[in-house]
């Protein structure tokens, strides 16, 4: 009768949610680690049994040592403590060793899924996510599966276990005694039921809090030129401050509620002890009940005491745990937007003309950047993309990668739609160059390999070589294997143009694309990265976006790129001879006279 009104205690403090959730936990990673959990269980079964002797062996010793005075029982009795003692010891490291390794392999392939769920979203999605979310998403989301899996999977075999072997003891000592110490649990659980809605509450709030510190610490640290020259770093360091007290109050709070039921017990089980105590002592002096008898349930009740404790707390507990396993289905749960259906061809370049038959694109509803933009970028030369800023020049690469689909029109390389070959092929048939070199925090030597993986180290001074980028590697220290910090930040704006165009190099892709590939350099570099793009572009289907109309007046065909529509088309001197919106940007530049025509 108690474990039933018990269990159905624990069901009304559960949540719908939380059982959606932990069911799912089970038939997924649990399901994949049963092996693992099963013999830990076994392990916890070998705790509480060793445990549950161990009471019940007290009463024994009491009365043959202490009572009846059996020299011969102190031997045998020590055995059987020392061994049952042995037994737990070996169990306890059994079962955390077990339950470590299948948590461990829980992280480890709840962060891979989660990865490789993160490279199937599309730009758009990493548009709209801050950095520290999906990486709070990707790390505290696979470590709170495993928590809430170890939390649940001890809290049954090795709590309740105990608990339930425990008790055997004390009602085969004797059941009213048990009785009074079973009557602690439902209370104990009942009287935590009003704070696992205050724990939800506060730590959804320390976890947004968490994640606005990150945010905005990322953010400074990333920005760290720009905060130190508008000399930010007051009013970043009170907005951070405060963010951060905010974090150590709701922290405060969490540790108050969760610490309110740790007096509840510690009340009950003093009244339980005490209880016992009174009835077993009256039983002992009154109605000729052994000594032992009496020992057995007060060890047997005390041992229980922790146990207890847990399992009262459980939900609590898992209140924590649960909201990190919720993150992790968040991302899970998103459907994989750059997926190929089975069986779509591979992109198949044979010249690599590029064809926008009209275009309309927007990355908002009722916002519209391409507005039925159409345009040849024929095979083998270079088409160039100029006009004011907001044309839609920069998109069109985007477009051209995929990295956005079109609203409505066709984008075709050779007559095949972009749509119905495969991400991966297009994308390998690409080379990009943009103003905003990314790096990755390695050496030099790796950052170039990035546009072939497995290339050699011959392959990769080659196009170091090429992109002109070869004498001021070498006059490093360390040369091919120097750092070149976060984002290139041990690098110029020009040595890092320039490993980009290496890299684009060692891709030997037969279509590339160059947006302000210049655009950030002095003149000197300018030169220097010019001659590298010149040799690039050699054979190549090329898409260059410029401001500066003097790196693009030799392009096989120019493109006036205006409110989201082809405007004007032509070389340089036939443009200038029209003397329409090229001739205006012409005039305006060269006569000392600056319009910003980026993207």
């Amino acid at each position: 009768m108690v474990p039933a009104k018990l269990a159905n205690t624990f069901r009304n403090m559960v949540s719908p949610e939380t059982r959606d959730t932990v069911k799912r936990l089970f038939m997924t990673d649990g399901r994949r680690h049963w092996k693992g959990y099963a013999i830990s269980f076994v392990f916890m079964g070998l705790m509480a049994g060793s445990t549950s002797g161990l009471a019940y062996l007290m009463g024994t010793v009491i009365n043959r040592i202490f009572v009846e005075q059996n020299s011969a029982a102190i031997w045998i009795l020590s055995a059987s403590v020392l061994a049952l003692s042995i037994i737990k010891g070996f169990a306890s490291y059994g079962q955390s060793v077990t339950l470590a390794r299948v948590g461990n392999r829980i992280v480890a392939d709840n962060q891979k899924r989660v990865l490789d769920r993160l490279f199937s979203q599309d730009v758009r999605f990493f548009s709209g996510s801050h950095t520290a979310e999906i990486m709070l998403r990707f790390t505290t989301g696979a470590q709170g599966a495993r928590n809430v899996l170890n939390l649940i999977i001890t809290s049954l075999g090795r709590d309740l276990l105990s608990v339930i072997g425990l008790t055997a003891v004390m009602i085969i000592q004797d059941p009213f005694m048990a009785l009074i110490g079973l009557i602690v649990m439902p209370i104990a659980v009942g009287g935590v039921r009003g704070l696992i809605r205050k724990v939800q509450k506060i730590f959804s709030r320390e976890f947004h809090a968490a994640s606005q510190i990150m945010t905005e610490s990322i953010e400074a640290f990333q920005g760290i030129r720009t905060v130190k020259s508008f000399t930010m770093e007051d009013d970043l360091r009170t907005k951070i401050y405060d963010r951060v007290d905010r974090m150590e109050k709701a922290s405060n709070r969490m540790i108050r509620a969760q610490s309110q039921s740790g007096p509840l017990m510690e009340a009950l089980g003093g009244v339980a002890i005490g209880l016992v105590v009174m009835y077993a002592g009256w039983g002992v002096l009154h109605a000729g009940r052994t000594p032992g008898e009496f020992f057995s349930v007060i060890t047997a009740l005390l041992l229980s005491y922790e146990p207890a404790k847990r399992l009262a707390r459980l939900n609590i507990d898992l209140t924590t745990h649960l909201i990190g396993a919720r993150m992790l289905f968040d991302i899970l749960d998103r459907p994989a937007v750059e997926t190929d259906q089975p069986g779509t061809p591979a992109l198949n370049i044979e010249k690599g003309e590029i064809a926008f038959d009209d275009v309309h694109f927007g990355y908002r509803e009722d916002e519209p950047v391409l507005r039925g933009l159409s345009f040849i970028a024929e095979a083998g030369k270079t088409t160039a993309l100029v006009g004011p800023s907001g044309g839609g020049k920069s998109t069109i690469m985007s477009l051209i990668e995929r990295f956005y689909e079109v609203d409505s029109g066709t984008i075709q390389i050779d007559g095949q739609d972009i749509r119905g070959v495969t991400y991966r092929s297009l994308r390998e048939a690409v080379g990009f160059v943009s103003q905003d070199v990314f790096l990755f925090s390695g050496t030099i030597r790796e950052n170039i390999a990035t546009g072939r993986p497995g290339a050699s180290d011959e392959d990769i001074m080659e196009a170091a070589r090429a992109a002109n980028a070869h004498n001021f590697i070498m006059g490093f220290n360390d040369g091919y294997d120097s750092r070149v910090g976060e984002h290139g930040a041990q690098l110029s704006g020009g040595q890092r143009q320039r490993i980009a165009i290496a890299r684009a190099f060692l891709k030997n892709a037969p279509i590339l694309l160059l947006d302000e590939a210049t655009a950030a350099l002095d003149s000197e570099s300018e030169a220097e990265v010019q001659k590298a793009l010149r040799l690039l572009e050699q054979n190549r289907t090329t898409i260059v976006i410029a401001h500066r109309l003097q790196t693009v007046v030799n392009a096989d065909r120019i493109c006036v790129i205006d409110s989201g529509r082809v405007v004007e088309s032509g070389r340089h001197e036939e443009l200038v001879a029209k003397r329409g919106r090229y001739f205006n940007f012409h005039q305006l530049q060269f006569s000392g006279q600056e319009e910003r025509l980026s993207a």
